[in-house]
């Protein structure tokens, strides 16, 4: 990808993505006060219809759950642990990009501290904007934690703002979305940082 150096989507840990999340992990991966800030984000953007959860796990992060909400993620357990859920895919995007939806199937699409794993990220935001309906946002929320071991090298080597940059870089090079809107939703207070990045389809 000519927009990013060479060996930028490499990770420290190549191995099969389905191998490394295997067993469960019912653990959360930021702290509770960086949970509030996404579910404030969610609601303030008023996301309450149909919504995929994209690489999502046993907690999706809003205070109430959406219509309908389909969580997409890498561990049967996990997912099926998962109380807002209304259905569950097993899926590995960086296996095949692919979203196995139909076209135009979503009102909004989430993806909470996750995005750094992804890549192909382009492929899959094409995938996402193919499967949101006319004006559905795609919200992508991540902090400065991570498996080191699987996420892309280029992600590792960032400052939180170039990390902000390199996701709306997603967004810029995907298909049919609006620029990017990048915000700091960090907690007052000391604990886990939490950045948005997010856009409409255009």
């Amino acid at each position: 990808m000519s927009h990013f150096p060479d060996g930028f989507f490499r990770r420290i840990d190549e191995s099969a993505d389905t191998v490394f999340y295997e067993p469960a992990r019912l653990v959360t991966h930021i702290d509770d006060a960086a949970i509030d800030a996404v579910a404030a984000l969610y609601d303030e953007l008023a996301i309450t219809g149909r919504v995929l959860d994209l690489m999502g796990s046993w907690i999706s992060h809003f205070a109430s759950p959406p219509d309908k909400l389909t969580v997409l993620g890498m561990n049967e357990a996990e997912l099926q642990a998962n109380p807002m859920a209304s259905s569950v895919v097993t899926h590995d995007l960086n296996r095949s990009p692919s979203l196995p939806f139909p076209d135009g199937d979503f009102d909004d699409v989430v993806c909470a501290v996750s995005v750094d794993y992804l890549t192909q990220p382009v492929a899959v935001f094409n995938e996402v904007q193919r499967v949101l309906r006319p004006g559905g946002r795609f919200v992508c929320t991540f902090s400065n934690r991570c498996f080191h071991t699987k996420v892309i090298k280029g992600w590792l080597q960032a400052t939180d703002q170039q990390r902000c940059q390199i996701v709306a870089t997603y967004f810029a090079l995907a298909d049919g979305f609006a620029p990017a809107v990048i915000e700091d939703r960090s907690p007052v207070g000391i604990g886990d940082p939490l950045f948005a990045v997010w856009a409409r389809l255009a």
